[in-house]
């Protein structure tokens, strides 16, 4: 069975300001030949600090961005070879949630036309059904059709999310790209919306691209994840595979910056194992390969090679390559076996 979403080599490039006057622009690369696929029903979570590339992707995926390289393949038809016309009326299958449930929703519109708002791309709706559609989103979500007439201001931030996730739904989609859709709200409130979308999920069969910066977010609601370092995946797997034994310092790292209340010995065990990583470095890094190449395209070598504490001379040379274990998982680091056995060992 062919995948619902499937991405192939994206790269994406912006053009920076000149710094010479005859000098060529600069080109920020933003995402460098990520591919991603998702099956129906199932959900995908893409992980990664600020500036990593995660609402890049995200763009691509709603056909808001044009690639600078690569496809993205909606039930496989590019979206960036499609006309005006066909591009529209596909952007009805893959809605966007955003961020901020304070700005993305028109506060001089009341609920009925901001939920109403996607059925322009499906043609022409009688006044009487868009409305029932219109209660049958909202009631999907936990709210009431009385709610119909009354303005974003006359709801908590919980609510208008669940508002803006029933504007997706209106169009029966097949993709749901959900963009840090939690984390402009409260702790309590965020179990409650994803939560909701691990429901809705299991009543209409949905599918998710879910970007996020929080792996415990992902935890809650994807079935598989997506780790993202200046613009490429660096580690894929379960997030049970991920969180049990992520083999990327840089996934270890993301799972270290969560907050633990129950683990005490935490940080002292943190401590020894970077202790134990940089002595293993030391004597790793006689042993770098002499036909070490140097990578063009990745800072000439592992992005996370400065902040690591396992980076030995090969990881600044030599960019790694995205490998599968043959286990469903795969990991961007030359020296993956060495972390698992090193971080098992501080345990």
């Amino acid at each position: 069975m062919s995948a619902l979403l499937s991405v192939r080599g994206l790269v994406k490039r912006y053009r920076l300001p000149r710094t010479r006057l005859l000098g060529a622009p600069p080109e920020l690369v933003a995402v460098d030949g990520v591919d991603l696929s998702i099956d129906a029903g199932r959900s995908l979570g893409v992980v990664g600090e600020s500036g990593s590339g995660k609402s890049t992707i995200a763009r691509a995926v709603m056909a808001l961005e044009t690639p600078s390289a690569g496809t993205v393949e909606l039930l496989g038809r590019d979206l960036n070879a499609l006309d005006a016309e066909s591009l529209r009326r596909a952007r009805r299958d893959i809605p966007m949630v955003f961020q901020d449930p304070y700005g993305s929703l028109d506060p001089r519109q009341p609920v009925e036309r901001i939920v109403a708002e996607p059925l322009t791309a499906i043609g022409r709706v009688a006044p009487a059904e868009r409305r029932e559609r219109v209660a049958d989103a909202l009631a999907s979500v936990g709210l009431r059709a009385a709610d119909l007439d009354k303005y974003p201001h006359e709801f908590s931030g919980g609510q208008r999310q669940r508002i803006a996730i029933a504007r997706a739904l209106i169009t029966r989609p097949k993709l749901i790209v959900a963009d840090e859709p939690v984390s402009a709200l409260d702790v309590s409130v965020q179990a409650q919306v994803l939560n909701l979308l691990r429901d809705l999920q299991d009543r209409l069969g949905l599918t998710y691209l879910l970007i996020s910066h929080d792996l415990a977010v992902v935890d809650r609601v994807c079935d598989r994840v997506a780790v993202l370092l200046a613009g490429r995946v660096v580690e894929a797997g379960t997030p049970a595979q991920l969180f049990s034994g992520a083999a990327h310092p840089y996934t270890r790292a993301l799972l270290d910056a969560v907050p633990r209340a129950d683990d005490p010995d935490r940080r002292r065990r943190l401590r020894a194992q970077a202790r134990e990583a940089r002595a293993a470095a030391r004597v790793a890094s006689d042993v770098l390969p002499a036909d070490a190449s140097v990578h063009a395209g990745w800072s000439a070598g592992c992005a996370h090679a400065a902040r690591c504490p396992y980076a030995v001379e090969r990881c600044r040379i030599e960019a790694p390559v995205l490998r599968e274990d043959g286990n469903g998982r795969a990991v961007a680091c030359h020296r993956a076996d060495e972390v698992v056995a090193l971080a098992s060992a501080v345990q």
